[in-house]
């Protein structure tokens, strides 16, 4: 019988630190952690202190809207206008809102228990201070109870994220997918007349080239950059279920709708003017799908990589110092481009979540959009790291012509295809003899090795016209690439 009385593997180990302790805070996952360098700026944008920062953006602004009031009048009568010097105050709480400042609103929603009441707060906390920096005749402390004046939650957060996903897209994704566009483009170039043999099915094909390969790619990729460039960002401002009870209620005069229209253009945004408590979010799912359409293009082009690197076409320049395998030293594994792989699958993920989930919201309003779209970040954040990836990777790949030729010249049978092709048009053309092309090269070339001497043989005995004779017996698999550099130079 075993020993009851021995102790466990666990009670054998020594306490362990909890590193949940450990100051400065350990990152749980790898965006904020391992990769943090690379995702960096998509912290200004996306992360939690973004979002309040925005918030308190809006506050401000629609605050010096309602006091600035309309070409017809005041927007709420009564209201003071306030002077550059007052306004300038304002913007700055919001261009200087950092460290401290987060702290400060963290500690008054740990109080309300409200994110968006905590903005309120720490707003009138701060018109309440302005007679210290602007003189005791500042109107900014008579002002506090127009902050957040007939707003909905929701009216400011839709905004807010409004703000921050076209500053993520605008300011970071966009310039780093365009770089990589620009990239893959400029090596289709290089490499528009390099031939390569095709592998449909990945069976030996008609050539192509490097550069053509490239071009596609390239081509599919700058057509999603496009649409995200052409994305709208809207947004809403229209009180708790989308009537503006609220603000008729408050000062019926008004005319709310324009005042809205106004201020949401104002911010850069597209006006909807008809939504429920929450602005649609139907802008937010395309711009997702368009994002996620480029990762899959981009996935495409990693794979594919990939492949020609371990069929040998593209050698990798090794790093000095770098480590291919902890014990094999011969390696220089592709992890570039493997973890493109798994980075843009995981983006896609979260798009696809947050594409399907954002346009649905029970009756008027429920929360699910929330906690949603608190992970627009991480999905920006793993798309930007595999573009990061997929652009280190490719600075480190060399086109390997060599075996390229060595390559195509083992399988001449792919110039069966263009044979058959001419016998087809000498066909219509009236030249007899020309029975059957396909199958007579499918005897010729299926499940055979044929040369160059055996297709020249062939083509000799067909009685072909002697100018289509001697065209297909100049021809070789590395010159039977059609318009492929044309193709790049053109249309890329």
């Amino acid at each position: 019988m075993p020993n009851s009385s021995a102790p466990s593997p666990a009670s054998l180990e020594s306490p362990r630190v909890a590193l949940a302790d450990v100051t400065p805070p350990i990152a749980l996952g790898p965006l904020d952690g391992r990769y943090r360098a690379t995702i960096a700026p998509l912290v200004d944008h996306l992360s939690e202190a973004a979002l309040n920062r925005e918030r308190l953006h809006v506050e401000v602004e629609w605050l010096i809207a309602l006091t600035d009031g309309t070409p017809a009048g005041p927007i709420v009568p009564g209201a003071p206008r306030l002077s550059d010097a007052e306004k300038t105050y304002l913007r700055t709480v919001v261009a200087d809102f950092g460290g401290a400042g987060i702290a400060e609103m963290a500690e008054i929603e740990r109080e309300t228990v409200h994110d968006v009441k905590a903005v309120e707060y720490f707003l009138k906390r701060r018109l309440a201070a302005a007679p210290g920096l602007l003189g005791e005749n500042t109107v900014l402390p008579s002002v506090g109870e127009l902050v957040h004046f007939a707003c909905t939650s929701e009216d400011v957060n839709n905004l807010s994220y409004a703000l921050m996903v076209r500053g993520a897209v605008v300011q970071v994704w966009l310039p780093a997918a365009q770089a990589l566009v620009d990239q893959i483009a400029d090596l289709a170039r290089e490499h528009a007349a390099v031939p390569m043999l095709s592998r449909t099915h990945g069976q030996p094909a008609t050539p192509t080239t490097v550069g053509k390969e490239l071009a596609v790619l390239a081509h599919r990729l700058r057509r999603q950059v496009r649409r995200v460039e052409g994305a709208e960002y809207l947004g809403k401002l229209n009180g708790a279920t989308g009537t503006y009870g609220a603000h008729v209620a408050a000062v019926p005069g008004t005319d709310w709708p324009a005042v809205s229209k106004a201020f949401v253009e104002g911010l850069g945004l597209t006006w909807n003017p008809l939504t429920t408590q929450i602005e649609s979010h139907d802008w937010q799912s395309e711009l997702y799908a368009d994002i996620a359409r480029f990762n899959r293009i981009l996935h495409n082009l990693a794979t594919d990589v990939w492949t020609y690197i371990s069929l040998g076409f593209f050698k990798q320049i090794p790093v000095p110092g770098a480590t291919g395998s902890s014990t094999m030293p011969h390696k220089v594994n592709p992890i570039r481009f493997e973890n493109a792989e798994a980075n843009l699958e995981i983006s896609c993920a979260l798009l696809d979540t947050l594409s399907a989930t954002l346009v649905t919201s029970r009756m008027q309003r429920d929360l699910t959009d929330s906690t949603t779209q608190r992970n627009i970040g991480p999905a920006f954040g793993h798309s930007l790291l595999a573009i990061d990836n997929v652009r280190r990777g490719l600075k480190a790949l060399a086109v390997n012509t060599d075996l390229l030729a060595e390559d195509l010249d083992a399988n001449w049978e792919v110039l069966g295809e263009a044979i058959q092709s001419a016998m087809r048009a000498a066909s219509v053309a009236g030249v007899a003899g020309m029975e059957n092309p396909y199958e007579r090269l499918k005897e010729l070339t299926r499940g055979h090795r044929i040369n160059g001497d055996d297709l020249r043989t062939f083509v000799a005995g067909l009685g072909l016209p002697d100018d289509v004779a001697a065209r297909l017996a100049a021809m070789s698999p590395g010159s039977y690439v059609g318009l492929a550099e044309q193709l790049v130079a053109d249309y890329l």
